[in-house]
């Protein structure tokens, strides 16, 4: 088990059963990052394999969605140097608002927490774009894509995992724990 595993383990965050998960799938297991990134110590820790990754890639600013993205966002951000944004929610995207401004040609590094089909990814990307700064990196904590083996990438710009856990989601349709009548849990985020 990685250290990444090992501090969700920990904190009692890798959960089993049935979830509603963020992109409106279901899947038998959840990992709970509020359990652990109300910790800092250990979201520090979290954060240090991203933060050594991206180093050396002269990234200017640390940009990561509401809501686990924030302090994700923040620590890499101290860890590197560096300034810290976020994207808040906006229809079916991401917009980024308020006094956080980006500056056309700056290097942003996006960074969310878990990967499941990469579509909060591509609206982060798309908030980038649409202010002129520049996406130079994509990080996140899990990746608990089905075959997350391979590598994934938004656009042209491949995504850092931390730690690679492939999980088993379905739509809600195909979903063989719907089937059997095992009882649905919303937790985390909007749905």
């Amino acid at each position: 088990m990685d250290r990444v595993e090992r501090i969700f383990r920990q904190a009692g965050a890798v959960l089993e059963g049935h979830f509603l998960l963020t992109s409106g799938r279901h899947s038998p297991v959840y990992w709970e990052k509020m359990r652990v990134l109300q910790q800092p110590r250990l979201t520090t820790r979290l954060c240090r394999p991203i933060t050594h990754h991206f180093r050396n890639q002269g990234v200017e600013v640390v940009v990561g969605p509401t809501m686990g993205g924030v302090p994700l966002a923040f620590e890499v951000a101290r860890q590197l140097g560096v300034r810290s944004a976020y994207a808040d929610r906006e229809g079916d995207g991401r917009i980024i608002r308020g006094g956080q401004l980006l500056a056309p040609g700056e290097k942003v590094l996006i960074i969310d927490d878990i990967l499941t089909t990469g579509g909060s990814l591509r609206h982060m990307v798309d908030a980038v774009d649409r202010v002129g700064a520049k996406v130079v990196g994509i990080a996140v904590i899990v990746d608990r894509r089905p075959g997350g083996d391979t590598q994934f990438t938004v656009g042209d710009t491949p995504v850092f995992a931390s730690h690679r856990s492939p999980a088993p989601s379905y739509p809600p349709e195909e979903c063989p724990l719907c089937k059997t009548a095992v009882p649905l849990e919303k937790l985390g985020g909007k749905r």
